[in-house]
């Protein structure tokens, strides 16, 4: 006992009109006293309320990591990508500046530019074949970061990078690999060489195909500076790609013509956004209702649970209410007793319902092989919502217990 209350207590021994006050300490020990004394019906209201706030948190974060699942899907469907380039059968043929790719890096929600360019040189299988002979693939010199502009990926070896973009070095389109006769690149074997013009080239990488960009397919990639230093590259990028905040794009699609061909942006087409944006901003929207809804749901479920459990305490303890009163605790004591229990209760299950419901939404997620979306706001306001819920649910049961007086609540035992 805090010596607060040994005080309070010594003085109402000597007045015994004046009543007794507990220290905010003593009224938690004693709220706390109905957990420790029914340890199995405690345990079993706080599982109540952690089922509750776990629903709650499962129910928003299983369908956030399906939702981040499927907006990743979309996303690789170009979502965020532009596409500019001169307009085809110019004469004379436009030609873009040979900075326009960092030109439209300027663009402020632009987040990502890369360039490819038309060597007009002839790719062949080896020295043995005729000279005009191309199989049909163009060879283009490429930037570094294409395959990030184009969401697209290696197969096979590796692609270009600082170091061998300024070597005679190629990567392969997937059909322009199978195209030449080289399915794979096997480590640890001398790798196969191609010639372009009248150099041989060595093969470092096969890409994985490119829904977004089909003309990479079809192409032989060299380094940029190799372009120029062998194969006469005049260095204008024929294709410059943009990546760009979603939202922005169709503000980055207004002034990109203009920013990469200031002189002639009449003569630069640029693509549309993505069908599949409008499909995602339409999900997003859906999403955010659902998860809206599912929450306020689980909230309430849990807060009826809350309810029901201390009613049903004040109803099994009118005898100790009824002790209680009979030795002097004041109504307010009575209160404050049942809504700390209450109130800890419902954060014991609440620590209880929010581990339970981040490990089983991790779980599923892992085993759907979804991103795992736990959002700290839901978190937060699992537990708070648990706590508050508590504190609410408990107002009435509490107020209830202090209304009994020693008769009423020692005769309905």
């Amino acid at each position: 006992m805090s010596r607060r209350a040994r005080s309070v207590r010594a003085a109402a021994a000597t007045d015994p009109t004046r009543p007794v006050r507990l220290a905010p300490a003593d009224i938690l020990r004693l709220g706390l006293l109905g957990i420790r004394t029914r340890k199995m019906r405690a345990a079993l209201s706080a599982l109540g309320i952690s089922i509750g706030i776990a629903t709650m948190i499962i129910v928003i974060g299983i369908p956030a990591s399906s939702q981040k699942a499927l907006m990743n899907e979309l996303s690789a469907l170009g979502t965020d990508t532009l596409r500019a380039e001169p307009q085809p059968d110019q004469k004379p043929p436009v030609l873009l500046p040979e900075a326009a790719d960092a030109m439209a890096a300027r663009i402020g929600p632009v987040t990502l530019t890369s360039a490819v360019a038309n060597t007009h040189a002839v790719v062949r299988r080896s020295d043995r074949v005729d000279p005009n002979d191309g199989s049909g693939l163009a060879v283009l010199a490429s930037r570094p970061n294409l395959l990030e502009a184009i969401h697209g990926k290696v197969r096979s070896g590796r692609f270009l990078d600082a170091v061998t973009e300024r070597f005679p070095t190629v990567v392969l389109g997937h059909e322009a690999g199978l195209r030449l006769g080289f399915d794979t690149l096997t480590p640890g074997q001398a790798p196969p060489q191609v010639v372009i013009g009248n150099r041989w080239f060595t093969v470092v990488g096969i890409l994985a195909p490119a829904p977004l960009a089909p003309d990479i397919d079809r192409a032989v990639l060299v380094g940029w500076e190799a372009a120029r230093t062998s194969l006469g590259f005049d260095g204008h990028p024929t294709v410059v790609y943009v990546r760009t905040a979603e939202s922005a794009i169709e503000s980055v699609r207004a002034v990109l013509a203009q920013t990469v061909n200031p002189a002639l942006p009449g003569l630069v087409q640029v693509s549309r956004p993505s069908d599949a944006l409008a499909a995602k901003r339409a999900t997003e929207s859906t999403f955010s209702a659902l998860f809206l809804g599912l929450a306020g749901v689980a909230l309430l479920v849990g807060g009826i649970g809350v309810a029901n459990t201390m009613f049903i305490s004040v109803l099994e303890r009118r005898k100790e209410i009824g002790l209680r009163r009979a030795l002097g605790a004041n109504r307010g004591q009575i209160r404050g007793q049942f809504l700390t229990e209450s109130i800890a209760l419902s954060a014991l299950g609440g620590l209880a319902g929010t581990a339970l419901g981040v490990s089983a939404t991790i779980g599923y997620a892992w085993f759907q092989r979804w991103p795992a979306v736990v959002s700290p706001a839901s978190v937060a306001a699992g537990f708070g919502g648990a706590v508050l819920v508590g504190m609410v649910a408990g107002v009435y049961p509490s107020i209830r217990a202090s209304r009994l007086t020693p008769t009423e609540a020692l005769a309905g035992t």
